[in-house]
C-alpha cells in the first residue's frame, strides 16, 4: 500500500505544474484557481459518499475505483481543445473526475492504515506510512519538471496516468483490511459531523487546506516570477523536512498526547508561509520548504490520529472521511479565493492571506484544546 500511495501521490503532484499550462494558454491567476480549485471542491463534495462507500464495500475495493479515476483522468487532458475557450467545460469536468478519483484513493487508503495499525502507536504508524506519499508529493513534480522539458504537457499527461497504472497494479494482491460484514453501521457521515470533536477537527482541516492551497497551486508561479529556477527545489525540501519530522515526531505525539504537539505544528507551517513573500533566492525558497514540510509532516497525522482515535471500525471510513474532506474544502476555498487575491493584489499578500489562515487554525485548537482528553499512551 505504501508503494501504492506514492504513485497516486506522484500522479497527484505532477499536477502541481498545471498552474504553468494553464498560463501558457493565456489564462490568469483566477483561472488558476478555478481550475486548482474544482478539483478540490470535486473531492469535498463527493466525500459523504465516499466515506459510505469505503465502509459498505470495503477500503480496498474502494481503492482500486480511485485508481481507476487516476489513470483516466489525465488522459482526458489529451483530448481537450482549446482548454480556455471552448473546452472550458470539458476541462472543468475532467477537474471534477480527476479529483473524486484522488479523494477515493486518499479517504480509503488511510482508513486501511487505521485498521491495521496499533492503536497505541496510530499516530507514529499514519506518520511512517504517510511518508509514502511525502515521497511522492517530492517525486512528481520534479519528475513533471523533467518530461514536461522533453515532452512538453503531453508527456506530462501521460507521466501521471502511467504512475497511477502502477498503483493500480500493486495493491491488487492485497486482502482487505476489514471483513465486507464487519463494515455495515448505522452511523451516518453526517451524524459523525455532528459531534463537538469532528466539528473541530473538520475546520481545523479546512484551514490547514487553505495554506496547502498556497503551497500547492501558486508556488510555482511565485518561482516562475521570480525566476527562481527549479521550482521542485521547494517541494523536494518540503519533502525532506516532512519526511525528518515523521522518524521522531508521530512517536512523542503518541507518547505525551495530540493535543501537546498540534500547535507546533501549526506554527511551523505557518511560519513556511510567510516565508514565502520574502522569497528572492532558492536557499530562502528551500527554507520556506522545509518549515512547511515539518509543520506538514506533524499536522497531518495529528489530525487524522485525532479523527480516528477511540472510533470502531464500522465509522472509520466516515471518521477519515470528515478530516480528509476539511482539507479538500479548504483547498478548493483557497484555491479560488487567493486566485482571485493572487490577481487583485500580488502574490505576496496571497501568501500572507494563506498564513493567516494557519493563524486563526493556531487560535482555534488553543480555544478548543481542552476539548480534546486523549491521553498519553505506553509505546510497545
Amino acid at each position: 500500500m505504501a508503494l501504492a500511495n506514492l504513485c497516486i501521490t506522484a500522479s497527484f503532484s505532477t499536477f502541481y505544474l498545471l498552474p504553468l499550462y494553464i498560463l501558457d494558454k493565456g489564462g490568469t491567476q483566477g483561472d488558476v484557481g478555478v481550475i486548482m480549485g474544482i478539483f478540490a471542491l470535486a473531492s469535498a463534495i463527493c466525500r459523504p459518499w465516499v466515506s459510505e462507500m469505503i465502509d459498505r464495500i470495503g477500503r480496498k475495493r474502494s481503492y482500486t475505483l480511485g485508481s481507476i479515476l487516476m489513470v483516466a483522468a489525465p488522459v482526458c487532458y489529451l483530448y481537450i481543445q482549446n482548454p480556455l475557450g471552448s473546452g472550458y467545460s470539458l476541462l472543468l469536468l475532467t477537474r471534477v473526475l480527476h479529483g473524486i478519483g484522488f479523494a477515493i484513493c486518499f479517504t480509503s487508503v488511510f482508513t486501511f492504515m487505521a485498521d491495521i495499525l496499533p492503536q497505541n502507536r496510530l499516530t507514529e504508524g499514519i506518520g511512517m506510512f504517510g511518508i509514502s506519499g511525502l515521497i511522492g508529493i517530492a517525486l512528481g513534480p520534479m519528475m513533471a519538471e523533467s518530461i514536461l522539458g522533453y515532452f512538453g504537457f503531453y508527456g506530462l499527461f501521460l507521466g501521471g496516468s502511467g504512475l497511477a497504472v502502477i498503483a493500480l497494479l500493486v495493491h491488487q494482491p492485497l486482502r482487505d483490511s476489514v471483513p465486507a460484514y464487519c463494515v455495515v453501521s448505522q452511523a451516518t457521515f453526517f451524524g459523525l459531523l455532528r459531534r463537538e470533536k469532528f466539528i473541530v477537527v473538520g475546520l481545523l482541516s479546512l484551514l490547514f487546506g487553505l495554506g496547502l492551497a498556497a503551497t500547492g497551486g501558486f508556488v510555482a508561479p511565485l518561482a516562475e516570477e521570480r525566476s527562481l529556477g527549479f521550482i521542485s527545489v521547494y517541494y523536494f525540501s518540503y519533502s525532506a523536512g516532512a519526511i525528518t519530522v515523521r522518524f521522531f515526531g508521530g512517536r512523542l505525539a503518541d507518547r505525551i498526547g495530540e493535543p501537546l504537539v498540534l500547535p507546533y505544528s501549526i506554527v511551523l507551517y505557518m511560519a513556511g508561509i510567510f516565508l514565502l513573500p520574502l522569497t528572492y533566492s532558492q536557499p530562502l525558497l528551500c527554507l520556506a520548504g522545509a518549515l512547511s514540510g515539518i509543520g506538514h509532516g506533524l499536522l497531518f497525522p495529528l489530525l487524522n490520529t485525532m479523527a480516528v482515535r477511540n472510533e470502531p471500525p464500522i465509522v472509520r471510513g466516515k471518521a477519515t472521511g470528515i478530516f480528509t474532506g476539511g482539507i479538500d474544502t479548504g483547498i478548493f476555498a483557497g484555491s479560488l479565493i487567493l486566485g482571485y487575491i493572487g490577481d487583485w493584489f500580488g502574490l505576496d499578500v496571497l501568501f500572507l492571506c494563506a498564513g493567516l489562515s494557519m493563524a486563526s487554525a493556531l487560535a482555534l485548537f488553543l480555544f478548543r484544546r481542552s476539548r480534546f482528553t486523549a491521553l498519553p499512551q505506553k509505546v510497545l
